[in-house]
């Protein structure tokens, strides 16, 4: 190989590696889980209050280690929690409880061992009584 072709390799090679190094988060919003699976999934929850909704998902490219699962509503953060992540890949959850006051949009945001985000899923919410 020449020094040009090395040159030009190595920038997408280390990209690559960062880029897996970072993980990798599938995640779905619903009202339960069972078998480490998400039920009720929606882009779009009626709930009343006090109602949990669960965030579930499968991390991949993280082992040993831990990532942020973040509630945000309307953007602003509503919460956050820490999960060991013992192996890759590996299921876990978190749950928000949705009170009264608590209709509008929300993201929640699955952050990887550096802070940076590695999954995201949008949805709504409406209260009723």
């Amino acid at each position: 190989m020449t020094k040009t072709a090395l040159k030009l390799l190595l920038p997408a090679l280390l990209l690559t590696t960062t880029a897996f190094a970072a993980g990798k988060a599938e995640v779905k919003v619903g009202t339960s889980i069972e078998k480490y699976e998400v039920q009720g999934t929606s882009d779009s929850f009626k709930v009343a209050p006090d109602t949990k909704l669960y965030a579930g998902t499968k991390i991949t490219g993280v082992e040993n280690d831990k990532i942020t699962v973040v509630f945000l509503k309307n953007g602003a953060e509503a919460s956050k929690v820490e999960l060991k992540v013992p192996r890759s890949p590996y299921r876990t959850h978190a749950f928000k409880t949705i009170r009264a006051g608590d209709s509008g949009n929300w993201t929640v945001k699955i952050l990887g061992p550096d802070g940076a985000e590695i999954g995201s899923t949008d949805f709504k919410v409406e209260v009723g009584t």
